[in-house]
């Protein structure tokens, strides 16, 4: 694809109310994977991942799937948000969108590569 986007602004975790509401309207299969899921540590076979999502699918097979008290989420409040597009020659298209503050108006400019 060679595209990049890159953005830029004040990041901030959620609160666990929010944390719960969201983990809540993810499909079982996608709680089980954040229970089973030791997310950006190596891993050492497709069998190990596979293997705790069976435990721990057996482990909740009925009922609700709590949220792991380890996952949450972040929000970013974008002041700058930048789309990059490899062309031939290093000529690259570069767009960014940026605002003064997280609230503010979006302006537009192009940028040399």
């Amino acid at each position: 694809m060679r595209r990049q986007v890159r953005i830029r602004g004040p990041v901030e975790i959620v609160n666990d109310e929010e944390a719960d509401a969201y983990y809540a309207t993810r499909p079982r299969g996608s709680r089980i994977g954040a229970w089973a899921s030791k997310q950006s540590r190596p891993l050492e076979s497709r069998f190990a991942l596979e293997k705790a999502v069976a435990e721990y699918t057996a482990r909740h097979a009925i009922g609700e799937i709590p949220r792991p008290k380890y996952w949450s989420g972040f929000r970013i409040r974008p002041t700058s948000i930048e789309f990059w597009h490899d062309r031939p020659f290093r000529l690259h298209d570069r767009v960014v969108f940026s605002r003064a503050t997280p609230e503010g108006d979006w302006g537009k400019e192009r940028l040399y590569p």
